[in-house]
């Protein structure tokens, strides 16, 4: 594994591989949610016969397909870009990496794609069971499609079952049931999913909201919005348990992110949990340190969420960065030393290998072992690097979470009015509907800013350093490809909405109904 300390080579890689993340995201969330709500209301279809319900699976379904068509492209940039920008990740844990890339594509991929055809084209040809069935499993495939991915992610963010390999500098996997079923990787995947749903029943809500506004198809834009709604409540408030759990996860596994997601620098029994701040940096103390200019917090409840203990102590970025003996917790900089002769074991290992010196390989072999946990550590040079950006991780987390209860507040809303049948002429709801679309995918965004801005500068959560994972390129042409990409996306993204625009404007009578 090759070091790298060009600054601009390892920034623009990040841009370039963040650029099409996000593109990306753009895409994924309403594909995982709105083939859950097509196939719903297909059911409702084949169980009572109601053409109004075909009619309806019909206009969602077409707005399905197109967001899914174009939501490919960035997928597959997205995974070359792994072997292109970043080959001595894939080299260092490529093993593991991915053997659920690989599975996310012979089955999840497969089943969704095989069964898309009869979804679409199979009107008329096929039994309506037959179509319903497609209809549910290119459901199933595109979320066992994301199943997979969040685990390559989650393994990122908690290393488990694995072992290291000194001959060939590799992770190899040792346990793949450790690394689908670890308890970070489930909760990514129902928290991130779920996260799609809403944005797809908030799209729906939205859209069917627009309708109404217009005056056309009330019956169809109220049995719709009826719809997301419900799917939409019961997947926000499922959201809130996984969030809790994913929290506490967080402080348990990664310490740093927790620290930097709360501003929380000076760690603190019956730690407070801030609902609101407003940050300012104090230069006079510490320019690490983030003060808070104002903020609204409930006491102990930090502690209660990450240890469900109210007077559990909470480490904060000072004991994570210099240690606190009390409480066990290593400082950064011995980490560093001990990864340095982890390193240094690995160059002694492999010159003992060349000098078919079996003692000194077993002497190397086992100070690398005794040592390896802290690898990553060996290639940081200051404490203050494994600190991540707190006001985006602040910031973002608080913004998501707020969004998050508002979305909770619009289905909730949306229920009573359908339900005292006085949703005509609610202007202001409905408005307000049309514009909860776009907070939607912001909130969605925001939560993949907490979960990788906050793990910076980690590739592998104290394995590898992000410095050490970029590939030996031009940094040129990584500027050269980011701006290809950005051009290239940004066009996808004003297609997608042209193209969804127009065929929301033509209804379920027309396009919808084809």
């Amino acid at each position: 594994m090759t070091q790298h300390f060009d600054p601009s080579l390892v920034d623009w890689s990040r841009a370039q591989f963040a650029l099409t993340a996000i593109y990306h995201w753009f895409f994924v969330p309403l594909t995982l949610g709105l083939s859950f709500i097509v196939a719903i209301m297909e059911s409702i279809y084949v169980k009572t016969g109601n053409e109004e319900w075909k009619r309806m699976t019909k206009f969602w379904m077409t707005l399905f397909g197109i967001n899914f068509a174009i939501g490919v492209a960035t997928g597959i940039i997205l995974e070359f870009e792994f072997g292109t920008n970043w080959s001595n990740y894939s080299w260092f844990v490529g093993d593991i990496f991915g053997a659920p890339l690989a599975v996310e594509g012979i089955m999840a991929f497969f089943i969704e794609s095989t069964f898309i055809a009869v979804m679409f084209f199979g009107w008329n040809k096929v039994s309506k069971r037959f179509h319903l069935v497609s209809t549910w499993l290119t459901a199933i495939g595109a979320n066992l499609s994301a199943l997979w991915i969040l685990v390559a992610n989650s393994w990122m963010q908690y290393p488990v079952g694995m072992h290291f390999n000194p001959d060939t500098a590799r992770n190899e996997m040792t346990d793949f049931w450790a690394v689908l079923f670890s308890p970070v990787a489930i909760n990514k995947f129902l928290h991130t999913v779920m996260s799609g749903y809403v944005v797809a029943a908030v799209f729906v809500v939205g859209i069917s909201s627009w309708y109404l506004i217009k005056k056309r198809e009330a019956r169809f834009a109220k049995m719709s919005l009826m719809v997301g709604s419900v799917f939409g409540l019961v997947v926000s408030l499922y959201i809130i348990i996984t969030g809790d759990q994913s929290a506490r996860l967080m402080a348990n596994h990664q310490p740093m992110k927790f620290a930097a997601m709360e501003n929380l620098y000076d760690g603190t029994r019956k730690a407070p949990l801030v609902v609101f701040g407003v940050l300012k940096n104090n230069s006079n103390e510490s320019p690490d340190k983030e003060d808070f200019a104002f903020k609204l917090s409930i006491p102990n409840f930090l502690s209660s969420m990450a240890f469900l203990d109210a007077n559990a102590y909470v480490p904060g970025i000072r004991d994570i960065t210099e240690g606190n003996a009390e409480y066990s917790i290593m400082p950064v900089n011995e980490k560093i030393e001990k990864g340095k002769i982890a390193i240094q074991a690995l160059r002694d290992y492999n010159a003992a290998k060349k000098a078919n010196d079996a003692g000194k390989m077993a002497e190397a072999l086992t100070v690398l072992n005794e040592n390896y946990k802290y690898f990553g550590y060996g290639y940081l040079n200051d404490a203050k690097q494994t600190i991540p950006s707190v006001k985006t991780t602040f910031y973002s987390f608080r913004l998501m979470v707020g969004l998050g209860f508002w979305f909770v507040i619009l289905f909730i809303l949306a229920l009573i009015l359908l339900y005292r049948n006085k949703l005509d002429g609610k202007n202001w709801f409905l408005r307000a509907a049309v514009l909860s679309i776009p907070l939607a995918y912001l909130a969605s965004q925001l939560g993949w800013a907490v979960t990788e801005v906050g793990r910076q500068p980690w590739v592998i959560q104290d394995m590898m350093p992000t410095l050490t994972a970029v590939s030996n390129i031009n940094v040129g042409s990584v500027k050269i490809t980011f701006v290809l990409f950005a051009i290239t996306f940004t066009l996808l993204l004003i297609a997608e909405i042209k193209i969804m625009t127009k065929q929301i404007k033509i209804g379920p009578n027309d396009g919808g109904n084809k």
